[in-house]
């Protein structure tokens, strides 16, 4: 069995460009899984946090999280059709996205991922965080982190 490789994307022009550039260096025969994570709206906007209330009901929040999917899949097929990755396997992942990502690599013992970075340094990667460097730091396989090529 020939291990997958992961194809994490956002969406954006750079995440498609990042996958371009780590799928020419990988080569072609390669099974693929393109990867996303759905970025879901917090439950606290119903229950609320500490001494403040909840802002939404239960059925705005529902229909958020629905939109939120539905957002998923078009970044998957938008990004298979960018990337003429018909027909592709299609993951929308949720929670923390990095954490994620590497607990599907594990699952499907996938043999690397490929995931862009958006370059942040300094103190906006110590408090932004990088979904890049917890896969780089945590994952089960070999990373290929593209950056941005316009520089």
């Amino acid at each position: 069995m020939v291990a997958p490789i992961l194809l994490c994307t956002d969406g954006s022009p750079l995440a498609i460009e990042a996958l371009a550039s780590g799928l020419e260096l990988l080569g072609p025969g390669r099974e693929l899984v393109l990867v996303t994570v759905v970025d879901e709206p917090d439950p606290s906007l119903v229950t609320g946090t500490g001494f403040a209330g909840g802002v939404m009901t239960p059925e705005e929040l529902e229909a958020r999280t629905a939109a939120a999917v539905a957002h998923a899949e078009t970044v998957l097929d938008e990004t298979s059709e960018a990337l003429e990755l018909d027909p592709v396997e299609t993951r929308a992942l949720h929670g923390d996205a990095g954490v994620a990502i590497c607990a599907l690599a594990e699952e499907l013992g996938a043999g690397a991922i490929v995931i862009g970075s958006r370059g942040r340094g300094g103190i906006r990667r110590a408090v932004l965080g990088s979904v890049s460097d917890h896969v780089v730091r945590h994952a089960p396989c070999p990373v290929l982190v593209t950056g941005d090529q316009s520089d």
